[in-house]
């Protein structure tokens, strides 16, 4: 952190003489009447123009005399005596204004363009024109200053490069780097088209609350809140999950939310305590039903926002064509391990033996198959790179899970691993109202002070909720901003979250 500072207010000290001057420049004309206008409409973007006029030829913009207003933000300007070019940039795009004195009133020519600095806003009218060099540009007979930057912009040719800066200024890393601006507009394109496919396919977006009674629908430590007029402590959703299956118990079949939920939890570069997620629920459906959905949709959203169902991430390469690989707990733990036996696997004294080798601190009500799923968190899902559903989650760690029919020691649940990350988390749900009551007061009584993310409490408002009768139903649950990670090929959450969580320090 000192190290920020450090960067942050050196480069401030090399800024602050500019910022005096623009301040100064400011001053002097708001004395001659200057105010911040907000009347001024473009007709165009610099997107549209480019895209619609600049196969035209020189001659072709001549006789066709196209009048364009535009506004943006300078990023580049030479003025040469009489005659001055300006580059102003809207969104991403850029576009260039030619002006001479004789078009542009004097007083505006003299007393206000050679005030306008790199970063201000400007407002342009004018005709579209190409130069000797065959550039689109605007001649123009109009120009307005909307609003001025006082601080400087950073460095055209090295952009803002500090990341830590970069995440708590994020407004300039928008303005000064196009590939960090293109990733933010590719991520809300990906929003975007999800909810499109689910609703194409015939669900339904609802909403459920952000505060609740009682933390539930995952194994989280949650943020706490005070009502004052309920006069009651509150938590933010650590997941929707229990409220959406509740609309299923009401007669919705199809359902999906695209929800921020809470985890008040460690930040790394694949978690933030703040977080974007998609819950679908089906009614009528199986855990296999979410996995065949997950794949349709990976493939249909590759296709959409990057052209081809090939993802490049990283050093790796991921077909969204091909079927996802399908492994068990188990054979994960096997297959990434080769100098594990199967036998090792099911052997309480072995098993034990491999945890400790791994630092896993086994508690005595440990069965073989949660010390599996222990031993495959801490070894091997860091190893599993291509898309994997790694199915057979034990019990002990799937409350909210149908059991198998022929093995009740395991669910009918699966986790989505790309490059080492989980992506999603589906199952069947557990509609046997009896079952979930014994699976919740298991967990209050597993309860210590150390495991802070098990439920601490008992939802005794769902439980009257299955008895009501859930149909059979699967859901889903899918880290949109990890998919996005996957799609823009960023190693870092935080370079795909606009405004990140982070240590506390103002700039």
């Amino acid at each position: 952190m000192r190290d920020i500072k450090k960067t942050f207010f050196s480069e401030n000290k090399n800024v602050q003489t500019e910022y005096n001057e623009r301040k100064k420049k400011l001053n002097i004309m708001k004395q001659k009447g200057f105010i911040f206008p907000n009347n001024f409409q473009p007709n165009f973007t610099t997107k549209i123009i480019q895209k619609k006029y600049n196969f035209l030829n020189k001659q072709q913009l001549e006789n066709i005399k196209i009048f364009v207003k535009i506004a943006g933000r300078i990023i580049n300007k030479r003025i040469m005596g009489k005659a001055s070019f300006f580059t102003i940039k809207d969104i991403r795009y850029t576009i260039q204004l030619y002006l001479k004195e004789e078009t542009i009133s004097l007083n505006l020519y003299q007393d206000y363009i050679n005030n306008w600095d790199i970063g201000d806003i400007i407002g342009a009218e004018g005709i579209l024109f190409k130069t000797n060099t065959n550039e689109l540009t605007i001649r123009c007979t109009t120009l307005i200053l909307l609003n001025k930057s006082i601080y400087p912009l950073p460095d055209k040719f090295h952009g803002l490069i500090n990341k830590e800066i970069k995440y708590r200024k994020r407004y300039i890393d928008l303005i000064a780097n196009d590939d960090q601006f293109k990733i933010f507009e590719k991520r809300f394109q990906i929003i975007q088209f999800i909810r499109k496919f689910m609703i194409q396919k015939n669900f339904l977006e609802v909403e459920t609350p952000m505060l609740h009674n009682i933390p539930g629908g995952a194994n989280a430590r949650p943020f706490s809140t005070y009502h004052n007029v309920l006069n009651k402590k509150m938590y933010l959703r650590i997941s929707p999950e229990l409220y959406l299956k509740r609309l299923i118990i009401g007669g919705f079949s199809r359902i999906f939310e695209i929800n921020r939920s809470f985890r008040n939890e460690g930040i790394s570069n694949k978690h933030n305590p703040e977080f974007t997620m998609m819950e679908i629920y089906q009614s009528y459906a199986t855990y296999k039903d979410m996995m065949r959905l997950i794949e349709v949709l990976f493939k249909n959203i590759a296709l959409k926002i990057n052209k081809t169902d090939v993802v490049n991430y990283q050093d790796y390469s991921f077909n969204f064509n091909e079927k996802f690989e399908k492994l068990s707990i188990k054979n994960a733990i096997l297959k990434f391990n080769p100098e594990i036996h199967v036998s090792e696997l099911d052997n309480l004294k072995s098993i034990k033996k491999i945890a400790s080798t791994l630092d896993i601190n086994i508690e005595p009500t440990w069965s073989i198959e949660k010390i599996q799923i222990e031993i495959f968190e801490k070894n091997t899902e860091k190893k599993i790179i291509q898309p994997t559903f790694i199915t057979e989650y034990p019990i002990d760690v799937s409350p909210l899970s149908r059991k198998t029919n022929n093995n009740h020691k395991i669910t009918e649940r699966f986790e989505l691993f790309i490059h080492g990350m989980e992506i999603a988390n589906g199952f069947s749900e557990l509609n046997d109202f009896e079952d979930q009551k014994i699976r919740f007061k298991k967990q209050l009584k597993n309860k210590t002070t150390k495991n802070y993310e098990t439920h601490n409490f008992y939802d005794h408002e769902y439980v009257t909720a299955l008895k009501y009768g859930l149909p059979p139903t699967a859901g889903l649950g899918i880290g949109i901003d990890r998919l996005v990670m996957l799609l823009t090929n960023s190693k870092n959450i935080r370079d795909v979250i606009l405004f990140p969580a982070l240590r506390s320090f103002e700039l």
